[in-house]
């Protein structure tokens, strides 16, 4: 039976102090929300949603895509004016006509695409339109005082500079800047949208005590995840969402992960993955590498076999998306060799690799996987397209033949959407993610790579994206899944490579643990198996 995320915990590879408990029973709630509506034409995306958020606590929002959190917190910030209902600030009504009054009450917002300016500097941005002056300009020894003042409050002062050009920053620091910048206005009340999606494992523990700091100084943190791994390490309140409805409000200690689930999708996910293959299932050697590397690789000895997903695991920079850049030709290997099918084979494009029938499915869908403003059947045939193939006459007069295809190929990913005109850019995560995976089925890939199929989608979408992989292997496709997430590695892999240091540090078997693999992608086994047999 396939391994459960639901009775799964994890931890970082730096323990963070326990949640604090939730507020006494006679604390007054700094925020709240009482029978709020919002309608957009043909969605009723909130109704009468009623939620009270308390100082010095975290309290995580979840809920499929569409549920309703997105909307909920941008009328919490002002940028949504509610339909009906009451907001109370401190205990008083409230109406925000706009997001910067929100933020001069004290609540600030912190969205998952970043509100800063790359080519300013750090206080220039935490400040930006606010910068204290002197005879009329910026005076800049006092931006920097002040911007030293607000990061030592987070205890950040030596992690991040006032005078660094921002652009320069990681995520993790950039997402700092954010929380700084939300200081700044000496906010009640925080919400984080989905601030782990970006971050590697040891981030994450960064982004953790930083929150802890906040709860410490009295700041209720609305906290937006579909990581419910996280959810249950930080929160001590958990709302749920679904069809713009609230399920329940509960204590974490009180709940499960299942129970969370079973609120958010209406029913029991027993098993998170599907069963892994059985031995007989997996098939001869569809890539086999031996001593391949290049300017970010070194060493890499590999065998990928038709049927069998083999997960790849390892920190941040350890060069996972390296080796999958690598062997469909984005960055070519420069030493070593490659086989496709025991034929000796080195792609030094991706339209190679795309006619030997590869397939890559790359971590930004956004940016490298769709064009966002063209609809669900364009997305679809795209690399079919650029193939230019021997296509059938109707498929080339631009007919029937490619949008039957699209069609068919999308119903066979689950693509829900009202219709095939529909312009990706308007899909949730999962649809979208569901719409690339259709792409590369369009053109037969027989090998695919996956770089974090089910980043920042939903729970149920993820189940679905599982699902598909797994058909895919379980139809003769050779996969190679990439993920930062280890309950997926160890969930969905019949075998796991670990890399440290642009090489893998070894391979194990389906059902490793958590531990056994950080100890491998933490560099402190000298282990070099070179050999998946």
């Amino acid at each position: 039976m396939a391994e459960s995320f639901l009775t799964e915990a994890t931890t970082t590879t730096t323990a963070a102090p326990p949640p604090p408990a939730a507020p006494a029973a006679d604390i007054a709630p700094v925020l709240a929300v009482q029978g709020i509506s919002k309608q957009f034409p043909g969605v009723l995306a909130l109704d009468n949603v009623s939620v009270e958020f308390y100082p010095g606590e975290v309290h995580a929002v979840v809920g499929e895509n569409g549920a309703g959190k997105s909307t909920l917190m941008k009328v919490l910030a002002g940028a949504y004016r509610p339909d009906s209902g009451t907001i109370l600030f401190d205990g008083a009504p409230v109406v925000f006509n706009h997001p910067s009054e929100a933020q001069r009450a004290g609540i600030s917002i912190i969205y998952q695409e970043f509100n800063l300016l790359p080519e300013r500097t750090v206080m220039e941005n935490i400040f930006l339109g606010r910068e204290p002056h002197r005879m009329g300009l910026i005076d800049y020894g006092k931006l920097e005082e002040n911007t030293r003042a607000v990061l030592k409050r987070l205890e950040a002062e030596n992690l991040i500079s006032p005078t660094t050009v921002l652009g320069t920053l990681s995520v993790a620091q950039q997402q700092v800047v954010e929380i700084a910048k939300a200081l700044s206005y000496d906010a009640k009340v925080l919400i984080m949208d989905e601030p782990t999606a970006a971050l590697a494992s040891q981030e994450v523990a960064v982004l953790t005590t930083l929150v802890r700091r906040l709860q410490a100084r009295g700041i209720a943190v609305i906290f937006i995840s579909h990581r419910l791994i996280e959810v249950f390490e930080l929160a001590q309140r958990v709302t749920v969402l679904k069809d713009g409805q609230k399920v329940g409000t509960a204590l974490t200690k009180e709940l499960s992960m299942g129970k969370v689930v079973e609120m958010m999708v209406g029913r029991v996910l027993s098993d998170y993955f599907p069963e892994r293959a059985r031995p007989e299932d997996i098939g001869e050697v569809a890539l086999r590498l031996r001593g391949a590397g290049n300017e970010a690789l070194r060493d890499i000895d590999l065998e990928l076999r038709a049927g069998e997903i083999v997960g790849v695991a390892g920190l941040q920079g350890s060069g996972r998306t390296a080796l999958a850049q690598a062997i469909f030709g984005v960055e070519p290997f420069r030493a070593g060799a490659m086989e496709i099918d025991g034929r000796p084979q080195l792609f030094h494009t991706p339209r190679q690799a795309i006619r030997n029938r590869f397939g890559y499915v790359t971590e930004d869908r956004k940016h490298e996987g769709l064009t966002l403003k063209q609809p669900i059947n364009d997305n679809i045939m795209l690399t079919l397209r650029s193939l230019q193939r021997k296509l059938t006459r109707a498929f080339r007069n631009g007919t029937g033949g490619d949008r039957d295809l699209a069609l068919e190929l999308a119903q066979r990913v689950d693509v829900r959407a009202p219709s095939m005109e529909r312009e990706v850019q308007f899909l949730s995560g999962g649809n979208q993610q569901k719409v690339v995976l259709a792409k590369w089925l369009a053109t037969g890939a027989s090998v695919l790579i996956f770089d974090e199929p089910t980043r920042g989608i939903d729970v149920e979408a993820k189940a679905s994206i599982h699902e598909r992989i797994r058909e895919l292997a379980r139809a003769g496709a050779a996969v190679l899944m990439i993920s930062s997430e280890l309950p997926e590695v160890i969930g969905m892999s019949d075998r796991i490579i670990v890399m440290w240091d642009g090489t893998i540090a070894g391979h194990l078997p389906a059902g490793s643990s958590e531990a056994e693999i950080m100890h491998l992608a933490t560099g402190q086994s000298e282990l070099r198996v070179t050999s998946d047999e």
